[in-house]
């Protein structure tokens, strides 16, 4: 009890102080708000393997669009110290946060408005598009949408698979038990191991039917065996 609270006291007063360090970077290039991301991926790892003794492992490569199963905050910062400056896709809701969604924006996050029909939600795969085509940097979405449970075996939205049908890209599936030490709800755990497996990638080419579901499987086999 002692060490997860001292985690949430250490670990967000971190955020709150990078985040208002980095507030005059509002008005400087992208690139020094990216940087300013990375710092936060890395005292998220600091933290839990400091008053959590956890132990972080990353297993395989990086790619272009990448698909990660989604079960705690840690991933949504931690992902920036492994690939190259990510577009985030994200719900709307989190850039509506005060500080923290301002960062979300000038690092050309791309939202959805989840369970809407609109024309943000129907422009989203152009804006994709821009952005893969502009930059060099990666796109990664949660295709469970939100955070969940660790034994949790929702089936996938149908977001990565429109990206995967429309960009005709490879795509890259991570698996990430972070939910053993870090979950949406409940205690956190210390002692523990978070193992990030970069699996083998997706060549273009299924229909989204079939894409959905080896999407699946890869991802949701490896949490069965790193879980």
């Amino acid at each position: 009890m002692i060490r997860s609270l001292l985690f949430s006291i250490f670990f967000y007063i971190g955020i709150i102080i990078i985040s208002i360090v980095f507030l005059p970077a509002m008005l400087m290039p992208q690139k020094v708000v990216l940087f300013g991301g990375k710092i936060m991926g890395y005292w998220s790892k600091i933290c839990l393997e400091f008053f959590l003794s956890t132990k972080i492992i990353i297993k395989g490569k990086e790619n272009f669009f990448i698909a990660c199963s989604h079960q705690s905050a840690f991933e949504t910062f931690f992902l920036q110290t492994i690939f190259n400056a990510p577009i985030f896709i994200l719900k709307k809701e989190l850039l509506r946060i005060p500080i923290f969604g301002w960062y979300l924006k000038k690092i050309g996050s791309i939202s959805i408005d989840r369970n809407k029909i609109n024309k943000e939600n129907l422009d989203f795969l152009e804006k994709i598009k821009f952005s893969t085509s502009s930059t060099n940097r990666p796109i990664i979405i949660f295709p469970q949408a939100t955070r969940v449970s660790i034994k949790d075996r929702t089936p996938f939205k149908k977001g990565a698979s429109r990206i995967y049908e429309n960009l005709k890209i490879k795509c890259q599936p991570v698996a990430i038990n972070s939910g053993s030490v870090w979950p949406k709800y409940g205690k956190l755990s210390a002692n523990k191991i978070i193992t990030i497996s970069i699996l083998k990638e997706i060549n273009p080419g299924m229909d989204r039917k079939n894409f959905t579901e080896t999407l699946q499987k890869y991802i949701y086999d490896e949490l069965d065996l790193i879980s």
